[in-house]
């Protein structure tokens, strides 16, 4: 069995930067053993699968651990490759999260996602602060998704978050925590940097739902929409983020990296 195989760094309008993700459309469901090997294979923070179910697409993402709830990043790169490939200027796709949309936005993409309010009426476990190896100001709780818990930790400045060197391995395996750490930006209007041990991720590159947390955050602290942010991980990448009431539209290029056959026994 051949299955045809797209990487595409996303968030970036350069390969080599961004956020790689594996794209797989799949001519049916295979069993969710098989499709966690195949991301456990490719190694990458997320792989997604999709495959056409009648009139819709179904989109399923997994890091090399676990599946996920939610993914922007592997969202706009699985858009990025159905929309070259089938034409057009829209694609939904069903998934766990409800209907998501990718639609072309000029020569960038715009990905719809829903918002995820931060919440400071929830207490954060005991040595968080600590694994994050420099205290931040605050920090709030965000609902659990990808199957830990998250938080919102927030510093004052863009230097605090570049500099930080979390403990990870302590993070993920004593905590079972994913932690957004967010600033004001320098030249954009907010940066951010996510450690997701919790879901087998020391630190992704440049998330999509992590934004969907920031963008109404920011928006309410700067008085400011929409924003322009940027995820300062080592390869960076940059998004445009739009909060439209219970939603959150971020807009960002894609680059195609690779492209391939993935082989398996049938």
């Amino acid at each position: 069995m051949e299955l045809p195989f797209v990487q595409v760094d996303a968030f970036s309008d350069r390969p080599l930067a961004g956020n790689p993700a594996a794209v797989m459309r799949l001519p049916r469901w295979l069993d969710d053993a098989t499709l966690q090997a195949i991301a456990a294979e490719n190694n990458l923070s997320e792989t997604a699968f999709v495959v056409r179910e009648g009139p819709r697409l179904r989109l399923r993402w997994f890091t090399p651990t676990v599946e996920v709830d939610l993914c922007g990043h592997a969202t706009l790169a699985a858009g990025c490759v159905v929309l070259a490939e089938d034409g057009g200027d829209l694609v939904t796709f069903e998934t766990r999260s409800g209907s998501l949309s990718v639609h072309r936005a000029g020569d960038a993409y715009e990905l719809d996602l829903p918002v995820i309010p931060p919440s400071p009426l929830v207490d954060p476990p005991p040595g968080l602060a600590e694994v994050l190896g420099s205290p931040p100001g605050e920090i709030l709780g965000v609902r659990q998704v990808h199957n830990a818990a998250y938080w919102l930790a927030v510093y004052a400045t863009e230097a605090d978050v570049a500099r930080l060197e979390p403990d990870t391995v302590r993070m993920g395996r004593e905590l079972r925590a994913n932690v957004i750490c967010t600033a004001p930006g320098d030249t954009v209007d907010f940066v951010s940097r996510f450690f997701a041990p919790g879901s087998g991720v020391a630190e992704d590159p440049v998330t999509g739902s992590s934004h969907a947390t920031l963008a109404p955050f920011w928006m309410e602290r700067l008085q400011k929409n929409p924003l322009r942010a940027r995820q300062i991980s080592r390869r960076g990448g940059s998004l445009l983020c739009i909060v439209d009431r219970d939603r959150v539209r971020l807009q960002g290029s894609c680059a195609a990296y690779l492209r391939g056959t993935v082989t398996l026994p049938e």
